[in-house]
This record gives C-alpha cells, sequence and structure tokens, in this order.
C-alpha cells in the first residue's frame, strides 16, 4: 500500500508541472521565425560549430530575456556547469 501512496504522491507533484508545459495553441512559423531573429540578434549565429553548443544559445536566451525586462522565467537557468565531456576519475593518483 505505501508504494501506491508514493505514486500517488509523486503524480500529484508533476501534474501542475505538466500542465504548464502544454498550450493549447500552435506556434506559427512567424513566431518561430521572430524568435530565432531576436536570438541572432543577440548573438546568436546557429551556422557556427560549437563544441560548447548550449552555451551560445543560453547566453542569447538570457540577454534577450534581459532586453525584454522579463525577469521571471520559468525552468533552470541559463547559466550552469556541466561535466560532461570531462575525463572519468577514477581515484586512483597518477
Amino acid at each position: 500500500m505505501k508504494p501506491l501512496i508514493r505514486v500517488a504522491i509523486v503524480a500529484l507533484a508533476i501534474s501542475p508541472i505538466a500542465a504548464l508545459a502544454q498550450t493549447n495553441e500552435p506556434v506559427t512559423r512567424a513566431e518561430v521565425r521572430a524568435e530565432l531573429v531576436q536570438l541572432e540578434n543577440a548573438g546568436y549565429n546557429p551556422s557556427v560549430k560549437d563544441p560548447y553548443y548550449p552555451r551560445d544559445i543560453q547566453a542569447a536566451e538570457a540577454r534577450v530575456q534581459a532586453d525584454n525586462g522579463s525577469s521571471a522565467a520559468y525552468g533552470p537557468s541559463a547559466e550552469g556547469t556541466s561535466g560532461a565531456g570531462q575525463p572519468a576519475r577514477t581515484g586512483t593518483s597518477e
């Protein structure tokens, strides 16, 4: 019985997040194009091959948000660090 209660609690906790992520209105091609133009004006260049891809678009999104004056945003912050691509540490000294 306890696992069933835990599943129900997790489902109830996640349901508001799922509701925010869904929209009933489709995004138009013009809206997508306008957003891409804003990002390019903020310094994002989609044609440049960047081994650190997310950083450049996240920085441009942060600049667009700052320019629009919106301080409240959904999701994680645009800044952060990642250990992706780093060699694994084995615990032995070399």
